[in-house]
């Protein structure tokens, strides 16, 4: 790729760095598209050992692609995304796909039609961890930035996309182990119960 070229892409991706996602870091500000990435490409990382059969590489390029549509259309939370929204990020990831050169071009479309196909285990692994990261995050916020819908939908977020794994499952169950634990804080701490209800 000639220098020109890697630069204005490198240039384009920094609007991952500027749009931010629905979550709350822990200490009060908005995460970024891109912040969200990398720390899901460092989960994929820590979890080969319980995936031996699994090429983690791949796994951590999904992580770190997943989003780039982001770039174009910003981030919209899971629970208010529709399928006309879920297409504009669809040809979003497929203009810039488009703008590289090969071989990157066709390492990136098939990288996203397996993501989307979610038949291989590196998809299921990658799904499965772009979920909980979006848990953890939560978790970490102050029990404030939550809308009152999410401290039920909290719990069941990705609740399929674990099922392949008995290790995403504990994962999972830990998550939910930990949101309860935030909510019935926020309540003894002199939130209403109407903003703290959470299903059990």
């Amino acid at each position: 790729m000639d220098q020109r070229r890697f630069l204005n892409f490198i240039n384009f991706s920094e609007r991952l760095k500027n749009n931010t996602r629905h979550s709350w870091t822990s200490n009060g500000r908005h995460e970024s598209v891109a912040e969200h990435s990398w720390r899901l490409m460092l989960m994929a990382y820590l979890v080969r050992d319980e995936y031996p059969d699994a090429d983690i590489q791949k796994v951590m390029l999904m992580c770190l692609f997943h989003d780039i549509g982001e770039a174009v259309t910003g981030d919209i939370p899971a629970f208010e995304k529709d399928h006309s929204e879920e297409d504009q990020e669809a040809k979003a990831v497929q203009m810039i796909v488009d703008g590289l050169p090969e071989p990157y071009d066709s390492e990136l479309e098939a990288l996203f039609a397996e993501m989307d196909a979610m038949e291989t285990l590196e998809a299921k692994i990658f799904k499965a961890l772009d979920k909980m990261e979006a848990i953890v995050q939560h978790n970490q916020a102050d029990l404030a930035t939550w809308q009152p819908n999410e401290y039920a939908y909290n719990l069941i977020y990705g609740e399929e996309e674990v099922q392949f794994s008995p290790w995403m499952i504990g994962f999972k169950q830990l998550l939910m182990e930990d949101a309860r634990a935030k909510v019935e804080s926020g309540k003894a701490a002199g939130m209403s119960d109407s903003s703290a209800e959470i299903a059990d």
